[in-house]
């Protein structure tokens, strides 16, 4: 069954028996019974079992509804109250559901002016993490010795003198988003053929990019396959992409009354930063573990939940 609107699946119940440990002492969301939801990409997946985890250690009954397609879907469910809350990036709201079209460089700022505009939403920020997710391009260690490009200055002027040597591997998002490829291009003064452009799913973009098979391939910056396939990655040197800083969003109504939800989840955002990000990412993608246990693994690591 599906909740009109969003895509959003009927999910089922967290059942992790956690207690509390660092996080969640006395309980103080007994008796709540809160939606978690997140995208489908692994970080999300982890970070949505960790808010998840971390509410039900404080005493909440959580419903897992997390792994929704695309950013609009989970933002909607949270904003129209088919889902209390996620973690969200801050250029992603400010860019592509607030439609402005330059960030704010201060990481600080740009959470403090999405926070402002989403309250008329009924959406709350809590504070946000270090970990910054955001968008670059990469590629193998053999065209990279072939091309030599270090900056995505480079790559545009690549792209000028040899149009045919540019091949990109990106996803249907990144292909039509703002702060995505036209975007890029725009800001790079860089050109690229629509028959040079692959859309594809994530977890393929980095086996292609790997294997030569796309000169650049669209990767996240805490995605832990950037590591382990030993990927070249270029330099944002004029600082188009927006930070994406991940910070929990809660349905402002829900928040009102399960005000303990902030004190709960905020020392675990503390926590959350790019090697964190690339290590449990990498746990998952490269050593092919359930999101869910490497949230739960992770939250019991850290003495957040016994």
């Amino acid at each position: 069954m599906l909740v009109s609107g969003c895509g959003l699946t009927s999910g089922s119940p967290m059942a992790d028996a956690v207690r509390p440990g660092s996080v969640g002492a006395g309980e103080p969301l007994k008796g709540a019974h809160l939606t978690v939801t997140a995208k489908e990409f692994t970080e999300q997946l982890i970070l949505g079992a960790i808010m998840g985890i971390a509410f039900q250690a404080a005493g909440a009954d959580v419903l897992d509804r997390t792994g929704i397609q695309g950013s609009i879907g989970a933002r909607e469910a949270v904003k129209s109250g088919a889902a209390d809350a996620m973690y969200e990036y801050t250029g992603t709201a400010w860019i592509t559901y607030q439609g402005n079209s330059h960030p704010i460089p201060d990481p600080e700022q740009q959470w403090q002016a999405v926070r402002n505009a989403d309250l008329g939403n009924g959406l709350t920020w809590l504070p946000r993490a270090q970990l910054n997710n955001t968008y670059a391009l990469a590629m193998n260690q053999a065209t990279f010795k072939k091309y030599g490009t270090r900056t995505l200055s480079q790559v545009a002027a690549l792209a000028k003198k040899d149009p045919g040597a540019v091949t990109l591997c990106v996803e249907g998002e990144f292909a039509n988003r703002a702060d995505g490829l036209p975007g890029l291009e725009k800001a790079y003064g860089m050109s690229v053929p629509a028959k040079n452009v692959t859309q594809m799913d994530t977890g393929i973009i980095y086996t292609q990019v790997a294997k030569g098979r796309c000169t650049y391939g669209e990767v996240f910056t805490t995605d832990g396959r950037i590591r382990s396939m030993n990927l070249a990655v270029m330099e944002d040197d004029r600082k188009f992409f927006p930070d994406y800083n991940a910070a929990p969003v809660i349905n402002t109504k829900v928040l009102q009354k399960w005000p303990a939800i902030a004190s709960v989840i905020e020392p675990i955002t503390k926590k959350l930063d790019n090697t964190v990000a690339r290590t449990l990412n990498a746990e998952v993608d490269v050593a092919g573990q359930d999101p869910h246990q490497v949230a739960l693994d992770w939250m019991k690591q850290q003495g957040f939940v016994k």
